[in-house]
């Protein structure tokens, strides 16, 4: 090789050198993009102001007081920070890349307005998911009481929860089984299955009847006073269980006395107390006929229910080593004569169900022969509020998708 070839090698060899070096000495490192976390902060208030106003505007005060039902699932917003970085600036580090010899061209080239708006996709994203979020801990507007003014009737219903309740009925109506605890397979309904299911039944065919409820065993207790929220009543009724109180003894006139103490400040045309027991009266401190006496005072009928023939039942006393239920027979003592004393003396009259379908025509008697008036209660409703979020919540992940496909798209 001559020595002009090898000069001119280390001079080309040089120059490569030195315009390595000036490109690495040109390099600056590059800085916070201010610019754009500018104009993502913009987009970020003024999307989170945009899905938030829908719920502002319908429903301001109400979302200022609403409480979470599950609170839990707003832990999930410390997700929504990340969701930001990755779907904004985490979005150009992504994979797969295209490599180039040099970008210059690119660099120098015009950029357009969609180079600018190319988080807002991100934020979208971001805001719908804290929508969404919102939304699933499912915010109620707090108990709004309302006025309503119908026709109707005055009613409490006195439930006997003394032991001889666990006691076997027969005929158990098919229509009313969804309203009945679920049972271990063998396991038949007892009485007091078949009163609550027919109570609950009762209650969802009322449109503007005031109903109460007392329940009693060795002493008597106001589960609820004469209301119009079905709701409620039907969540308590289906909760009442034999152990809540106690239910050694059977205190009919106090159960009564309690109910005509509901009933006493009722302006309505036909006041109703229907009984509903399979025992005697054996405890208490006030006398049915007494009770009875306190009733026709106010001018309440008593409907009294006597559930059973009042000779023998069949009470469930455990399993057997195969695991099926184990029933035997006991005396089962009521007292028909003070059941149809009771209601005659204020007006109503006795039935006596031997089975559950009996006990549900039983209700629908006592109601034709009341007499409806008119009158006003207050009514407790409760608002859901998640859809005020939901909606927004939706459109803004959809308005997302669609700007990633057809006009923020990305390359590679």
């Amino acid at each position: 090789m001559s020595l002009h070839s090898v000069s001119a090698r280390l001079q080309v060899t040089k120059g490569r050198r030195a315009q390595r070096s000036t490109s690495t000495l040109s390099e600056k490192p590059a800085g916070v993009p201010w610019k754009r976390l500018s104009l993502l902060l913009v987009a970020l208030l003024l999307t989170a102001l945009a899905g938030f106003a829908y719920a502002m505007i319908e429903k301001r005060n109400e979302v200022l007081a609403a409480t979470w039902q599950l609170p839990y699932a707003l832990l999930a917003l410390a997700v929504v920070p990340w969701v930001l970085w990755r779907t904004t600036f985490g979005e150009d580090r992504r994979v797969p890349r295209l490599r180039l010899g040099t970008t210059a061209a690119l660099a120098s080239g015009p950029r357009g307005p969609r180079v600018w708006l190319r988080d807002i996709p991100g934020v979208f994203r971001s805001v719908g998911l804290v929508l969404l979020i919102v939304a699933i801990a499912r915010p109620v507007n707090s108990v709004v009481p309302t006025s309503a003014e119908d026709e109707g009737i005055d009613a409490v219903l006195v439930l006997d929860l003394s032991g001889s309740m666990r006691a076997v009925i027969e005929n158990f109506p098919e229509n009313l089984e969804h309203l009945a605890e679920r049972r271990s397979r063998g396991v038949r309904p007892t009485r007091l299955d078949a009163a609550k299911a027919v109570i609950r039944d009762f209650i969802s065919r009322r449109k503007s009847d005031r109903i109460g409820v007392v329940v009693f065993g060795k002493a008597a207790y106001i589960l609820s006073p004469p209301t119009l929220d079905y709701h409620l009543l039907d969540n308590l009724v289906s909760r009442m269980q034999l152990d809540l109180i106690d239910n050694s003894a059977t205190a009919i006139g106090d159960a009564v006395g309690t109910a005509v103490a509901r009933l006493r400040r009722s302006h309505a045309k036909s006041k109703a107390i229907i009984l509903l027991t399979d025992g005697d009266n054996n405890a208490g401190s006030i006398d049915p006929e007494y009770a009875a006496h306190l009733a026709n005072v106010i001018g309440a009928k008593v409907f009294t229910i006597q559930i059973g023939d009042g000779e023998f039942a069949e009470i469930q006393d455990g399993f057997d080593l195969f695991g099926q239920p184990r029933y035997v027979r006991t005396q089962s003592p009521v007292n028909p004569e003070l059941l149809k004393s009771i209601a005659e003396k204020t007006g109503g009259e006795m039935y006596i169900a031997t089975d559950a379908e009996s006990l549900q025509a039983s209700f629908h008697d006592v109601l034709d022969k009341l007499e409806k008036t008119k009158f006003e209660a207050n009514v407790a409703t409760y608002e859901d509020l998640y859809r005020l979020f939901l909606l927004p919540g939706m459109l803004l992940i959809a308005a997302e998708a669609l700007l990633r496909a057809l006009v923020l798209r990305r390359f590679p």
